[in-house]
């Protein structure tokens, strides 16, 4: 492929990947890659590349923004984004990754640094209805997405 928007998705009007949905065996990275897709095609709409989220897995991996950014730019399908995370990526242990998985799927937002938390408080009053409950942080954006 040679177009680097072919797999992008248009985040003005569908959503990211759950952040649970995984990439190369990682949890959030399917959902940092749909951003910055949609960012280099420039249909991002409110989502960032290189959030706070996506640095908690390309600090894991050790990859930075700007080489992931430049390898997606390439027009990569996911099975090569796949291929090209597993030969970048800092080596783990298959144990410590599925712990670091688990970890981050499980994460209670009382369990985040200080700074998160109170910007979540407020964030989750605003963007999430009353009537879901919020018991880990990706439920905020699964929630938020219509997904659960």
């Amino acid at each position: 492929m040679t177009t680097s928007n072919v797999n992008s998705l248009d985040l003005s009007k569908e959503f990211p990947r759950s952040p649970r949905a995984t990439l190369a065996g990682y949890v959030i990275a399917a959902r940092t890659l749909d951003k910055c897709r949609a960012v280099i095609a420039g249909t991002a709409g409110e989502y960032h590349f290189d959030c706070p989220l996506d640095q908690l897995f390309l600090t894991f991996t050790g990859i930075t923004a700007e080489n992931f950014k430049a390898f997606v730019a390439t027009g990569a399908d996911n099975a090569a984004v796949a291929e090209w995370i597993q030969a970048t990526a800092i080596d783990h242990t298959q144990e410590a990754l599925v712990q670091w998985n688990n970890d981050l799927r499980s994460k209670r937002i009382s369990e985040m640094p200080i700074e998160l938390q109170l910007f979540l408080e407020g964030y989750v009053a605003e963007f999430i209805p009353s009537d879901k409950i919020v018991y880990t942080w990706f439920d905020v954006y699964d929630i938020e997405e219509h997904r659960i």
